[in-house]
């Protein structure tokens, strides 16, 4: 069988974490239309049937932009950082938008890459095909990849292709990780994510950068068959807060009912859940708070 480890790396909103969940079949990152929504680097594994059959672990990574916090510092390391440690390189870049700065970017940051570099060219949905063609021969005159894959990671149009591309370049070997395996998320990260949507869903302007959530408390499935979960909201200013909690906390309590709702399908269990939004000036410059959200030095 063929396995490997591939790193899916861009720009904030391309559309990576949309791709590896379509990839895996399930919903392992979340998503939103905000850039910068992937803080942490998350691992999909994909078994695939068939020959070859073959066993591909996805590394979503965080957007690589320039960083103007502590915090983003981190998220762009823990990008770059997967680079020197895969199979298969895998650029991915929003098609529907004109190529710019931020995409010489992350160029510049593969130039001396050794493994495999595909580009895949997401949100084909979004534009003409005529465009795509002239798309394709930009990038190919600006490096040798090994493959240029257009796709539609919402769609899903495009993805059997790349399924297919990567695995005939990956090496042949024995499977990292088991079949049922499926990613390396703690249940508690899973929670703090989903609640991060919900508000990522309903804020705007600098609120969605500005926001972190921890989990405080996790209590196991009790025995009226309930888990109790108890997460702060963390903003940096007291007006961040007003806006978060809402007239009479009519904006907590809907980021809190569409959460519990997923976080219900989520565990196939009843979920009790408590947020409290809570201030912390800086919180992006704090190591205590970026710790607790998996942003660690490597």
């Amino acid at each position: 069988m063929r396995v490997g480890i591939v790193s899916l790396i861009g720009r904030p909103n391309a559309g990576k974490s949309t791709l590896l969940n379509q990839l895996v079949g399930t919903k392992l990152s979340i998503v939103s239309d905000k850039p910068q929504t992937t803080r942490n680097r998350i691992i999909g594994v994909k078994q695939i049937s068939g020959n070859p059959s073959g066993q591909i672990v996805f590394l979503d990574t965080p957007g690589i932009h320039r960083p103007l916090y502590r915090m983003n510092v981190r998220m762009v390391d823990l990008a770059l950082e997967t680079i020197s440690d895969v199979n298969v390189l895998v650029i991915v870049l929003d098609a529907s938008i004109s190529t710019g700065a931020g995409d010489r970017f992350v160029l510049a940051q593969i130039e001396r890459v050794t493994v495999p570099v595909m580009l895949v060219l997401n949100k084909i949905d979004l534009i003409a095909k005529k465009r795509l063609l002239p798309l394709i021969d930009w990038y190919q005159s600006k490096r040798d990849f090994a493959s240029i894959v257009p796709v539609s990671a919402l769609t899903g149009d495009g993805i059997e292709r790349l399924e297919k591309e990567i695995l005939q370049i990956l090496p042949e070997g024995e499977p990292l990780y088991p079949k049922d395996y499926l990613t390396d998320q703690p249940e508690r990260v899973m929670v703090s994510e989903i609640v991060r949507e919900k508000l990522l869903k309903h804020t705007r302007a600098e609120l969605p950068f500005s926001t972190a959530v921890v989990v405080d408390s996790f209590e196991e499935i009790d025995e009226r068959g309930i888990i109790r979960l108890y997460c702060s909201i963390f903003v940096e200013r007291n007006s961040q807060k007003r806006i978060v909690i809402g007239r009479g906390g009519t904006l907590l309590k809907q980021i809190g009912t569409e959460a519990r709702e997923e976080l219900e399908r989520f565990f196939s269990a009843k979920v009790y859940l408590d947020l409290h939004v809570r201030v912390q000036e800086g919180w992006r410059e704090d190591e205590r708070i970026l710790t607790q959200l998996g942003l660690t030095r490597h």
